[in-house]
């Protein structure tokens, strides 16, 4: 057989390894490996030399909530494991009970305690321990105690003619500021420059009107996610895979005008060469893939549209009650601990 075929069959091996393609009616290569040896003259036994090398991190953009960062190097399984640890496992305080002892608003009570335990809280979570099954009293080292006591009443300067609720009533709106935290046992000693209050001063908790009241005290404990979603220290954790475009041919005048407007803004730039305009991929990570292109019936086969297999964008956006650089490695240690915990049932297992 000439030498070319062997060539030809390891690139389309490397592309069915290392590529995700989008087609014009589908996607191709979306099979994991299940077992080494999966191609022919690939041996894709786990190794540690190789996947060190191979793996890295690249921080590229960290804002006070809001976390972009690559992942390159890993398989679906453990890029999903870290989405699904930072949604439902890493551990923060909400609002579990609520005392009320007057509400007269017409918020019910059990809607109002819904809408508090929802607050988000900002309190260092790993400065508490879990509150033991059946426990009905909270203790300083895994209670939190917040306050709500808050009455409306009419102005009496507000003008004869006035119809503004904000001129017309004093307290007509119950927000989160008003929550105030009140410590219980010795946690004034515990945590000397504590700041434990809602994360946002203005969300609004209920309205009222004169002679209305709400008098209710709450209790915030340690949860995760995967008992109440109040528990999640995330907005959003997701990851996508890096998009990879290439033009098969060149594209030049009015079809390179074509497509570029057929991806999102800043994927394609038209340069000037020769007089002519030619199109080319400047920034393919900005791009959303709507395959806008493939309703094109001179454009659809000059452009290869893929991803690539292990390189994760992850972006991660805290509710505000931990950084979320901080979620990310406590995700991480998650992680850690639960692989340490199989090794360990293991050992326990062959023991036997």
């Amino acid at each position: 057989a000439p030498p070319i075929a062997p060539m030809a069959a390891r690139r389309g091996t490397d592309e069915m390894r290392d590529r995700v393609v989008l087609g014009e009616f589908g996607v191709r290569n979306v099979h994991t490996t299940d077992f080494p040896g999966n191609y022919p003259g690939y041996e894709d036994a786990w190794d540690q030399r190789r996947f060190e090398e191979a793996f890295r991190v690249d921080v590229i953009r960290e804002e006070e909530d809001t976390l972009e960062f690559d992942m390159v190097g890993i398989d679906a399984a453990i890029a999903n494991a870290f989405r699904r640890i930072l949604l439902a496992e890493v551990p923060t305080m909400a609002v579990e009970k609520v005392f009320v002892y007057n509400n007269t608003s017409i918020v019910q009570d059990e809607i109002l305690a819904h809408r508090l335990g929802l607050i988000p809280i900002r309190a260092d979570p790993r400065l508490f321990e879990y509150r033991n099954q059946g426990d009905q009293e909270g203790t300083e080292i895994d209670t939190l105690q917040f306050q709500l006591k808050i009455k409306c009443k009419r102005n009496p300067q507000a003008a004869k003619e006035s119809s503004d609720p904000d001129e017309l009533y004093f307290n007509h709106k119950v927000y989160s500021k008003h929550m105030t935290w009140v410590p219980l046992g010795n946690q004034t000693d515990l945590f000397p420059d504590a700041d434990f209050r809602p994360v946002h001063d203005d969300i609004l908790i209920a309205l009222l009107r004169p002679g209305q009241e709400i008098d209710v005290l709450m209790h915030c404990v340690k949860g995760i996610g995967k008992d109440h979603a109040k528990f999640s220290p995330v907005a959003t954790a997701s990851y996508r895979l890096l998009p990879d475009i290439t033009l098969l041919q060149p594209v030049e005048d009015e079809a390179a005008e074509t497509l570029q407007k057929c991806f999102s803004p800043g994927v394609i730039e038209i340069q000037n060469i020769n007089g002519k305009k030619v199109a080319r991929v400047a920034n393919a990570r900005l791009d959303t893939f709507s395959r806008e292109v493939f309703r094109h019936e001179g454009l659809k086969n000059l452009v290869r549209l893929a991803r690539v297999r292990n390189h994760y964008i992850f972006s991660v956006e805290s509710t505000g009650i931990l950084p979320p650089d901080v979620l990310v490695s406590e995700a991480i240690k998650i992680l850690m601990g639960k692989c340490q915990r199989f090794l360990n049932e293991l050992d326990s297992v062959s023991m036997e």
